[in-house]
């Protein structure tokens, strides 16, 4: 392609520049807006310079990418609403055999479910559970972030709906699923067992000790648990029946007059008998002998005797009305346990409806069906499944991660129209053949100083054409191997530095913000390790890949 014309070579630079330095720095000081924003006027920067006519800014934006996009987002949605991630947690820690073996669960849990629910949503739901999982076993955080961040782009690669830079690569390059998954498997699962050595190797020692110090912890807790359990022991609780009997009684007056209000008239009534009593006894007592005393204490018996079984009659009464008011608690605990049950198995009945849907729609992206349309469908089919509405579905979209990639879709396509990517491309092409190992390994090193310093998929809509239409004058098979190698690159080149990819970026940003378990991921720890791991794991991909 040809070079435009000087003055929209420069304008169109100058638009692309604000572009990237707001997507790579968002929070800048003279110009904080944000990545969505500067997106955006980039996008509005070239049609105003006249690099693009706004027909052709339009004619930028990928349809199909966003499709497919916005519907496994929504799909993530119903899986995070059905307990999938729960359950991820849970896996985390069910029956831990301590800090390294942890460590190793993290790496294959993220990088599984990056490659079927994006990198991103795998890093935003996971990060938090780490951090407590880590709080509570006494254990340092960074090494497991690490695990997290860096599993998560390398399992990410693996599928077409990994991650974003995957999804341009599979709808421009038209890779069927199944060979995009089985082209990248192989340098995927390796690259994880590698990643994992490579933590292990840095960070045993510290893993080491923080083991040592998870188990003089449990053996605290244990010993504590202990001394509680005495606490309640028997000989504490038998300390309960040395009360004497009427202090008992009347804790056990006053607990049914608490429970039982109706009954305080009664209750009253059987305190005048008390004192009826206690006024006659002393009344026999005093004096004996006389005989108007006999007879009044005779009537006096009487009437005690009256009130005696007429108290008896009145518990009776009141112990059928508790018997009866229990017969009814029992039946509405019964009836709520039936609702609770009916609830219980209609919640499962919709968590298995969006696991099958979820795997359906996996299965017919092996089918080679169109991945938007599938992606979409069944989003949708969940939402009519749900039958509520789905506005609060909807709002936990990233609609500012769509708007984005409309703009950079139009910021992109105005620098192509500069001439500039083709020129550059025309000099590196000769040196970037794939038909060789030194041209895999220099077209390596551009993806990867690209992808870490314009970002991985301005990168792919940078290069990918170009790349593909130079393999693909080699072989077909060639073409392919052009496309995974730089889906490959891409992805894990995001490993390098914090900077380098979305997800590092967000768990580091969760785990920074989560509330009771806060910690902040610093640049130079995650770059020492992200150095080599990124060196030496692309480099197997480069073998592994075919």
């Amino acid at each position: 392609m040809a070079m435009a014309p000087t003055v929209k070579v420069v304008l169109g630079l100058i638009a692309f520049a604000i572009f990237w330095v707001l997507a790579v720095f968002p929070s800048i000081p003279f110009l904080p807006v944000g990545r969505t924003a500067g997106s955006l006027l980039g996008a509005m920067l070239m049609v105003v310079f006249r690099v693009l006519t706004p027909d052709q800014a339009f004619a930028a934006i990928d349809l199909p990418i966003l499709g497919l996009l916005f519907g496994t987002m929504v799909v993530s949605v119903y899986l995070e609403r059905a307990d999938m991630f729960k359950y991820l947690g849970k896996l985390l820690s069910w029956k831990s055999k301590g800090a390294k073996d942890l460590l190793c669960r993290i790496s294959v849990i993220s990088a599984i479910s990056s490659a079927l629910f994006t990198n991103d949503t795998s890093c935003v739901v996971l990060t938090e559970f780490i951090l407590k999982i880590t709080r509570q076993h006494n254990l340092p955080p960074h090494p497991f972030l690490l695990a997290l961040a860096s599993s998560a782009n390398i399992g990410s690669s693996a599928t077409p709906i990994g991650n974003p830079q995957n999804l341009v690569i599979a709808v421009q390059s038209k890779i069927a699923f199944g060979s995009f998954v089985f082209g990248i498997l192989p340098a995927m699962l390796v690259g994880v067992v590698v990643n994992i050595l490579i933590l292990m190797c840095m960070y045993w020692k510290l893993l080491s000790s923080a083991q040592k110090d998870e188990e003089d912890a449990t053996a605290e807790v244990v010993a504590d648990g202990d001394v509680i359990s005495h606490r309640f022991s028997p000989a504490t609780m038998s300390h309960l029946t040395s009360l004497n009997s009427l202090e008992w009684n009347s804790r056990l007056e006053s607990v049914n007059m608490q429970s039982s209000p109706n009954m305080s008239g009664q209750v009253n009534h059987a305190e005048t008998l008390r004192n009826r009593i206690n006024s006659t006894e002393n009344e026999i007592h005093s004096d004996s002998s006389s005989v108007y005393e006999s007879a009044r204490n005779s009537s006096a018996s009487k009437e005690i005797t009256n009130d005696a079984s007429s108290q008896k009659r009145d518990e009776t009464v009141s112990s059928r009305r508790i018997e009866s008011m229990d017969r009814s608690r029992d039946l509405s605990s019964m009836q709520f346990s039936s609702g609770d049950f009916a609830t219980k198995w209609k919640r499962m009945l919709w968590k298995s409806c969006v696991y099958l849907v979820t795997i359906g729609m996996l299965i017919a992206f092996f089918l080679g069906l169109n991945m938007s349309w599938t992606a979409l469908t069944a989003a949708l089919a969940l939402v009519v499944l749900d039958f509520k509405d789905a506005q609060p579905c909807f709002e936990k979209v990233s609609y500012s991660l769509l708007i984005f990639f409309c703009g950079m879709f139009i910021t992109v396509d105005g620098l192509n129209k500069t001439g500039i990517p083709s020129a550059l491309w025309d000099f590196m092409e000769p040196y970037a053949r794939i038909d060789h190992t030194a041209g895999i390994v220099i077209l390596a090193l551009v993806i990867l100083v690209l992808s870490n310093f314009a970002s991985n998929v301005p990168t792919v809509l940078l290069l990918g054409g170009r790349v593909a239409a130079s393999a693909a004058a080699i072989s077909a098979a060639d073409e392919k191997k052009a496309w995974l190698i730089l889906a490959w690159v891409s992805t894990v080149s995001g490993n390098l530095s914090l900077l380098g990819s979305a997800a590092n970026l967000i768990v580091c940003e969760q785990a920074h913000r989560a509330p009771h378990f806060g910690y902040s991921l610093s640049f130079w720890k995650h770059l020492k390790f992200g150095v080599p791991s990124t060196i030496i794991i692309t480099a197997i991909g480069l073998i592994l890949i075919r």
